[in-house]
């Protein structure tokens, strides 16, 4: 495989870090297979990279939004001709199966496509006004506008904070995770071929160092953040009152089980939404709140249908879920384990690191499962973000709801039932921005509102779709007309 080396793109060129730095990125599967080299930046960096956007944006700005719209639209033609390429990439790098890399990768065009439709969309209102004036409001983009993403989904969750960001008009400084550089310079690169302005759009690769100087620097009107609470809890302190920013940030996210449901259907929901994504996703299912009758029997399939996935290299066909992303996320799963087990909840499967001579040299774990979690736990309560799925037995509905709202997190949640009533109770009363029905905790449209509750989004903006969306990108005046006497 090639060694590759990673550039940042500052001030219209590709150049390393001003330090020289470098940091290795090696196969999640595989740790002899080397991804490439990337520039290990430090704060002088991302001051250069929002030096450069900010005075190189007003010809982007200045660009009618037809214009900025068309660039977008070629730059999803330049990802849809790469995907079979950036499919591959995506596993190597991230640890995706196929099948899960080839849907992020296909939806990451759809994202700028939909972006640019809405760029068109933004508009001012009037209002009646004394004397044959006119009063209107007038939208414009915000300037500089730092985007802080993760590893997870590495060219997707860009892609809808870079798509709505430039088709407002906006300078993007772009700072994404060290585990996943190449797959953000892939992004960066098909926006530039296809006609933003070199100047209008910088990416500065590196640790957390660099994304706490892209929140720190006051000339970056707006921050948009993705990743865990407590880093998106320091990026909002330091932006602060006087600048905005937006937050998606971590979930505890449970699956109730009622006594009338199909408990096939639920366990292939339940496995779906806690094993998908070798279990790091935000909105994961990490909690299954069954009721007294269904608990043991629905228990007993989901394990089954768990201990028959297949684990394996991504890239190998009829696997089910693959490694997890890196060291650090090995680390913080064994972990959880033996939290899970000091804690007296039990061990139903799993739990171990994969030794298997094709395994060992990659981050693979066998997805696991803890039963009997009870009130007060840490593994009902933290977020572990790997594959690993506690059950709760509640008494009724009203406790199972209860349980459910019973963390700082509110993103996604999901029931399964047969009763509708119970349904829409449940959505109306669970305390999480995203309730799925007979679905899994994961999975949302690209043209839905997606935000959480509580400690899972800071709540003010939508970090995919809806309206509050754009208004995020852009800032409005109140214009006051009067004719000449």
């Amino acid at each position: 495989m090639t060694r590759r080396r990673g550039l940042n793109f500052i001030g219209g060129r590709w150049v390393p870090a001003q330090s020289g730095e470098t940091f290795t990125r090696r196969n999640p599967a595989d740790d002899d297979d080397v991804i490439g080299d990337f520039p290990l930046s430090s704060a002088a960096d991302v001051h250069a990279a929002v030096r450069a956007v900010g005075e190189g944006a007003s010809e982007w700005s200045s660009t009618s939004a037809e214009n900025r719209a068309r660039v977008l639209e070629k730059a999803a033609d330049l990802l849809e001709e790469r995907a079979a390429e950036l499919t591959e990439e995506l596993v190597r790098e991230e640890g995706k199966t196929l099948p899960e890399a080839s849907v992020e990768v296909r939806r990451t065009p759809m994202n700028l496509r939909f972006y640019a439709a809405e760029g068109l969309r933004i508009s001012g209102r009037s209002y009646p006004a004394e004397g044959g004036g006119l009063v209107y409001t007038w939208p414009e983009p915000v300037g500089v506008v730092g985007a802080v993403t993760p590893w997870n989904f590495p060219i997707n969750i860009p892609s809808r904070k870079l798509g709505p960001a430039l088709a407002a008009g906006n300078g993007v400084v772009f700072k994404p995770s060290p585990v996943t550089p190449l797959l953000a310079q892939r992004l960066v690169e098909a926006l530039v071929a296809a006609g933003v302005p070199p100047r209008a759009l910088a990416l500065v690769q590196g640790g957390g160092d660099a994304g706490a100087a892209v929140a720190a620097d006051p000339r970056v009107a707006a921050v948009t953040f993705t990743g865990s609470t407590p880093a998106g809890q320091a990026v909002h302190a330091a932006v602060g009152p006087s600048r905005r920013v937006q937050l998606e940030m971590g979930g505890k996210n449970p699956v109730v089980v009622l006594p009338d449901a199909d408990l096939e259907q639920a366990a292939r929901i339940i496995v779906k939404g806690a094993f998908g994504l070798s279990g790091q996703a935000c909105t994961g299912t990490s909690r299954v709140i069954a009721v007294n009758a269904v608990y043991e029997p629905l228990l007993e399939r989901v394990t089954v249908l768990t201990e028959a996935l297949t684990v394996g290299n991504g890239l190998g066909q009829g696997v089910d879920m693959g490694p997890l992303a890196a060291d650090f996320q090995m680390r913080k799963f064994l972990d959880y384990v033996h939290i899970g087990r000091e804690e007296g909840a039990r061990l139903v499967t799993g739990g171990e690191r994969l030794g298997d001579p094709e395994l060992k040299s990659g981050l693979f774990v066998r997805p696991t499962i803890f039963a009997g979690l009870t009130p007060g736990m840490r593994l009902g309560r933290e977020e572990v973000f790997g594959p690993l799925l506690g059950f709760q037995r509640a008494a009724d509905f009203d406790e199972a709801l209860d349980m459910a709202n019973s963390t700082d997190y509110g993103l996604s949640s999901a029931i399964v039932t047969r009763d509708l009533g119970r349904a829409l109770a449940f959505a109306r009363r669970s305390q999480s921005g995203l309730v799925k029905i007979n679905q899994p905790t994961t999975g949302m449209a690209v043209n839905v509102p997606f935000g959480g509750l509580k400690e899972s989004s800071t709540q003010t903006f939508k970090e995919q779709a809806g309206d509050s969306m754009m208004l995020f990108y852009t800032q409005e005046k109140s214009v006051y007309v009067s004719p000449p006497d």
